[in-house]
């Protein structure tokens, strides 16, 4: 644990400004803002019901189902108080009243019973079904039983955060009001709803660009030494601002950014295809995401705050998670980070929910070098699902697109993580449906690798290419030199023999080990695509230093 007199600085006082702002707003009696009409609690489980009110007061929380009738009750300690319900079946129509003593209450109808997920993450969990390839017929056309809430997006527990978060409210399926749920959750919460026959209920609790150190406690991040440089890097940068001075200048930031985004779509509308460099250059640089101060959401720990704890512990049955594009800056450090933020989470609920996440896709932008830092991501993303009990990954290392971070296709998201609940949480789907083939081992004989795979199902196949032979592409092998060489992979049996004229006595091998695979060849019988990997980590890589500027904003 880094000691205390390290990290303490005017933070301290921010964090005991927003906490302040929350007593004074939550003193009055209060249910949270995730619970309305139409929401949707978890089946089979004692649901939370929580919120805030005045210290001492007795709240009772009585509900109405096909059980009959049920009334639980909780005193108001420091200011806070939850209700645990009892268990009920998947089912409609649910009513819900809450009593603040003889004073007030609040009732809330057409409450559904049945599976709740929370889609967590950056810009590719909160990519728009209205803005994905096919959203529009989806719209049009689907008919799911499926709800949605989404938490309000507010970095700052100011005045207009209350009133902001007083009007959020959960949402049936519609035309209108479905065009800005996540694409990826509302995939898979449609597939799941279908196989399960219940309402599937999503909470929205994501935001492009963010590390995974914006969705973790200060103290999680200041265990390790490592992960410390986060919150340190914030301290020093504002140790000498006051509180008024970081809000004036985020302030100011913010309308720069809007100006500077103004001009550049009227820009883009006359030169759709003008570089990065070029339209800076023309317009004015980007500073985005602007200074990373008591006001800025990308703060470590500031979305933790303002987003996460505003849902928990809302009763889930686990969470859906899309993120790691925003820490390619530090990929070795990755797994260390994001095993821990999956703890904090845990720790915050009160319980060892499943944590279902996306491998990143493949990506480069144009004019990038391959960086390779998403090799190192990508790794550690698969190291954390060995390491960490129940943390299931989904691979989507075909699901990417050249030149540009948010891949418009969803369907393969949503698909993936459903087959991955399908099999590893609610085990009503083979292994060999939901998991993908991942390379288990390599043994070297001469000049050839010979590859064999776990989870192997049906067995592999190759796709992309024509002929008897299907040659593989994506592999690489190294000599004792460690200098790589492309080389080709074939079936054989079980498994892939792989080899490169350039390599008389192979010693190392990869496979897709480049930021953005123009082909991905082998695939699982089932469809699903083999994950990258390389044989040894002391095969001499080292990630190319990402120092260019941003090719385009990790927003939507």
């Amino acid at each position: 644990m880094i000691e205390e007199e390290k990290v303490i600085g005017y933070d301290e006082k921010v964090n005991k400004a927003f906490f302040d702002i929350g007593r004074r707003k939550m003193a009055k009696f209060k249910v949270a803002a995730v619970f309305s009409d139409h929401c949707v609690l978890q089946q089979g489980k004692p649901c939370k019901i929580f919120g805030w009110g005045e210290e001492g007061r007795v709240i009772t929380v009585e509900v109405e189902s096909a059980e009959g009738k049920q009334q639980k009750v909780a005193e108001v300690k420091d200011e806070r108080w939850v209700v645990s319900l009892n268990p009920m079946k998947a089912q409609i129509g649910v009513r819900m009243t809450v009593f603040d003593g003889d004073r007030e209450n609040r009732t809330y109808t057409d409450i559904a019973v049945g599976e709740v997920w929370l889609c967590g993450g950056q810009s590719n969990m909160e990519f728009e079904l209205q803005n994905m390839t096919g959203g529009k017929e989806h719209l049009e056309k689907d008919h799911p039983n499926v709800r949605f809430y989404y938490t309000q997006k507010n970095g700052y527990m100011d005045d207009k955060f209350f009133q902001d978060e007083g009007n959020t409210s959960w949402s049936l399926f519609g035309p209108e009001d479905a065009k800005a749920w996540s694409a990826a959750g509302y995939l898979f919460g449609k597939k799941l709803s279908e196989a399960l026959g219940v309402t599937v209920g999503l909470i929205g609790c994501n935001w492009g660009g963010t590390s995974a150190s914006v969705w973790m406690r200060k103290e999680a991040l200041l265990e390790d030494k490592e992960t410390a440089i986060y919150w340190n890097e914030y301290v020093e940068k504002n140790k000498d601002k006051s509180e008024e001075e970081q809000i004036k200048e985020y302030l100011e930031y913010e309308a720069y950014d809007k100006a500077w985004f103004e001009k550049s779509q009227e820009v883009y509308k006359q030169q759709p295809n003008i570089s990065w460099d070029a339209l800076q250059e023309k317009i004015g640089k980007n500073l985005w995401p602007g200074p990373i101060n008591c006001r800025n959401p990308y703060r470590p720990g500031g979305l933790y705050e303002c987003m996460l704890q505003r849902v928990a512990p809302y009763t889930l049955k686990g969470w859906l998670f899309y993120q790691g594009e925003s820490d390619d800056h530090r990929p070795v450090m990755y797994k260390k980070l994001f095993s821990r933020m999956i703890q904090d989470w845990r720790e915050l609920w009160g319980e060892e929910l499943p944590m279902i996440f996306c491998q990143l896709p493949g990506n480069r932008y144009q004019n990038d070098p391959d960086y390779k830092h998403w090799c190192l991501i990508r790794e550690a993303q698969e190291e954390v699902s060995k390491m960490v009990k129940d943390a299931y990954m989904s691979v989507l290392i075909d699901a990417g697109e050249f030149n540009d971070i948010h891949p418009k296709d969803k369907e393969p998201v949503g698909e993936r993580m459903y087959r991955t609940a399908m099999t590893e949480v609610y085990h009503m789907m083979k292994s060999v449906e939901g998991r993908t083939p991942a390379i288990e081992a390599v043994k070297f004989d001469g000049r050839n690798a010979v590859v064999s795979f776990r989870d192997l199902g049906d067995g592999l196949e190759v796709r992309n290419v024509i002929g008897r032979d299907k040659p593989i592409s994506g592999f690489e092998l190294a000599g004792e030199d460690k200098v790589f060489y492309p080389a080709v992979g074939r079936l054989s049996g079980t498994g892939v023999v792989v080899s490169s004229d350039a390599v008389p006595l192979a010693k190392y091998l990869r496979y897709l080990w480049t930021n953005y695979p123009v082909q991905v060849d082998l695939y699982g019988v089932n469809g699903l695509p083999v994950p990258p990997y390389r044989s040894s980590k002391t095969d001499s890589f080292e990630a190319g230093t990402h120092a260019t500027e941003i090719q385009q904003i990790m927003t939507v």
